[in-house]
């Protein structure tokens, strides 16, 4: 074959322009490029797709937001099939208000915009004591956060316009008292009932299988008695732990580094002040203002005269009910924390004991003593150098392991039958396990309690063929990949070593079927000859003791038709047998509180409107054409 190839170069050439060639014709170089880089659609929207490659780029992006929010939350909880799928629902949520917004050329004015920025708790806490926006402390947050002023208040102007396509519905609704008093009470209602359980257990004792039964089912239904399949691997993983093993600091770095950064490692400086307000309300007339700087004077002059007083003058004249009673202390604060006046005022003091002139802010008048400082100041090199070790150390491996998760990505697949080449290469250490499964093990740790992961060392290339999974982030800075280095399939146990569980099992089953016949019977002979029935005392059914019965006999008891009571009514139970459930009359529900009605009435009022809105919301689905490609996960199914 191969010397067929080096014979005819020149046909096989043509060959492959006349293969490749009509593929970019239909759809198009970058068209050709940009799927291959995409991939498949997982849904689409109004004509527009959400590519695989989109749709796991949300994931991650998600998923970082949360880890970030919350460091202890399980990783599994984040890469579980739900999880993700949830990432896909909500990207179809936002593409369907989107195409709302468009096809219904809905805008928000400049105007609506300043409203929402004006209560935006970024912007207040920029603003400026008159008033207005700080923009270079603006700019410089949302440019921390990859954006411009301009992109920020678009997406703000995007947000505004999808929340109109769903608000007219959540902002309408008004409670109708008649019909919320009708299913309130439907759904509070009580039922006098007897209920005469058939338990499973109860028929065990009845059942005796034979050898020949427990095979007979343990033929038919070997999956249940399967041995897991399982597999030995072995694994690498490329962190910052591991590349921060071969770095060595010298020590003019870690000089340099000091006196670049000598202020900041010595922490943040901080003061303790207390003071004494004289309040003016923002906006007060001039009169008033004058009067209450008047009184600041004077005190100030008092205190002035005498330092030591100043905690007995701020209990009896400071107008801030929050520090008065304490003398006036406001314990330390950093700058930032207090109004800008206050805060230039009470920085600019030099020394302990130091007593501010009279300061005005937006609350009035202050006089400020400042009474302790700390921070601000530098610390000695000796002092800070393993903090200095530790900063300098990690800056280097976060740059050092962006040079190698590239080495480290192309290493597992270049040479996909073994991780020894990248773990030499990288100085990586390679762990074994044996005994691996499907699902994490029960406290697994690390690589090997990721399901992402696992479910890699599981697939078809790397069960059949041995061969490295491809480079995985399982966190941040942390990239893993391994491979199966003997795999055991799922087999099922021999009946010998399993006849005990075969054996509970048919017993379960038949005690289950026992009860059901005799309840099923009991059922048509008391419906027949209501004398007759065995029944234990009656009891209150409703929806508010749910633990007391089974969830079923109450379902059961609360349906019955009221016109055509008493009722006789066979729930059943399943693995744990059979009810019979007699209901006598329907017990009116005890009136509630006025405040637990309110709040029984605002709960069916959120209850219907959210309904509303995700009727509506499905018709938008099915106006814009909306189809998810990807199978929902059983468990979300279920829930």
């Amino acid at each position: 074959m191969f010397d067929f190839v080096r014979k005819h170069n020149k046909i096989m050439q043509w060959l492959l322009f006349l293969l490749i060639f009509p593929s970019f014709v239909l759809f198009g170089l970058e068209g050709y490029n940009r799927y291959k880089e995409k991939g498949e659609a997982v849904a689409k929207v109004d004509g527009r797709e959400i590519t695989q490659q989109d749709w796991d780029n949300m994931h991650k992006q998600e998923v970082d937001r949360m880890r970030q929010q919350m460091p202890t939350l399980d990783a599994k909880l984040l890469d579980s099939p739900e999880a993700k799928y949830g990432t896909l629902e909500r990207m179809v949520r936002e593409r369907v208000l989107q195409a709302a917004v468009e096809h219904g050329h809905m805008t928000v004015s400049d105007q609506r915009l300043a409203r929402e920025l004006q209560r935006n708790e970024l912007v207040t806490m920029l603003r400026k004591p008159d008033g207005t926006l700080d923009m270079e402390r603006y700019t410089q947050l949302l440019a921390a956060q990859g954006m411009t002023p301009q992109m920020y208040e678009n997406s703000v102007r995007g947000e505004l316009a999808t929340r109109q396509v769903l608000g007219g519905i959540n902002d309408t609704g008004t409670p109708v008292a008649a019909p919320a008093a009708v299913a309130l009470n439907s759904f509070f209602e009580k039922r006098e009932a007897q209920v005469a359980r058939f338990a499973t257990a109860d028929y065990q004792a009845k059942v005796e299988p034979s050898d020949t039964e427990l095979e007979a089912f343990y033929k038919a239904n070997g999956k249940l008695f399967q041995a897991a399949e399982q597999a030995n691997v072995e694994w690498v993983m490329l962190d910052l732990a591991s590349v921060s093993k071969g770095i060595a600091l010298n020590e003019a770095d870690l000089k340099t580094y000091y006196e670049q950064n000598a202020l900041r490692l010595g922490g943040q400086e901080e003061r303790r002040a207390s003071h004494i307000l004289i309040s003016v309300p923002k906006g007060a007339p001039q009169a008033d203002k004058d009067k209450a700087k008047a009184k600041a004077e004077e005190l100030l002059a008092q205190v002035k005269k005498n330092p030591e007083s100043f905690a007995d003058v701020a209990k009896k004249n400071s107008q801030d009910p929050g520090s008065a009673p304490q003398g006036g202390d406001l314990d330390f604060f950093a700058r930032g924390a207090m109004t800008k006046p206050f805060e230039d005022a009470a920085f600019a003091l030099k020394a302990k004991g130091d007593i501010s002139p009279v300061v005005e802010s937006d609350f009035g008048f202050h006089i400020i003593k400042l009474t302790d400082l700390k921070g601000g100041q530098p610390k000695p090199f000796e002092e800070l150098r393993p903090q200095i070790e530790a900063e300098l150390k990690k800056a280097q491996a976060q740059k050092k392991y962006a040079e190698a998760a590239e080495a480290f990505s192309n290493g597992v697949y270049e040479q996909s039958d073994s991780l020894k080449p990248v773990a030499d290469k990288l100085k990586l250490e390679i762990h074994p396990q044996a005994g691996v499964t499907r699902t994490p093990a029960p406290g697994a740790t690390g690589p090997l309690a990721n399901p992402k992961f696992l479910a890699a060392l599981f697939g078809p290339e790397a069960v059949e063929r041995k061969r490295n999974t491809e480079a995985l982030e399982i966190g941040p800075n942390q990239m893993v990949s391994g491979r199966i280095t003997k795999y055991t399939p799922a087999t099922t146990r021999p009946f010998a070593e399993v006849k005990a569980q075969v054996r509970e099992q048919v017993v379960a089953q038949r005690a289950a079927e026992l009860a059901r016949k005799e309840g099923q019977a009991k059922l048509e002979a008391w419906k027949k000859a209501p004398d007759t029935a065995t029944l234990p005392p009656a009891v209150t059914v409703t929806r508010q003791d749910a633990g007391k019965l089974p969830r079923a006999v109450i379902e059961a008891a609360l349906r019955a038709d009221p016109a055509a009571l008493p009722a006789w009514i066979g729930v059943d139970l399943g693995n744990d047998g059979y009810a019979v459930v007699k209901v006598a009359k329907v017990l009116p529900r005890d009136t509630p509180p006025a405040e637990q009605a309110k709040q029984e009435q605002a709960q069916y009022l959120r209850s219907w409107t959210g309904a509303e809105t995700l009727a509506y919301y499905e018709s938008l689905k099915a106006r814009y054409k909306t189809t998810i490609n990807v199978a929902k996960p059983k468990a979300a199914l279920a829930e």
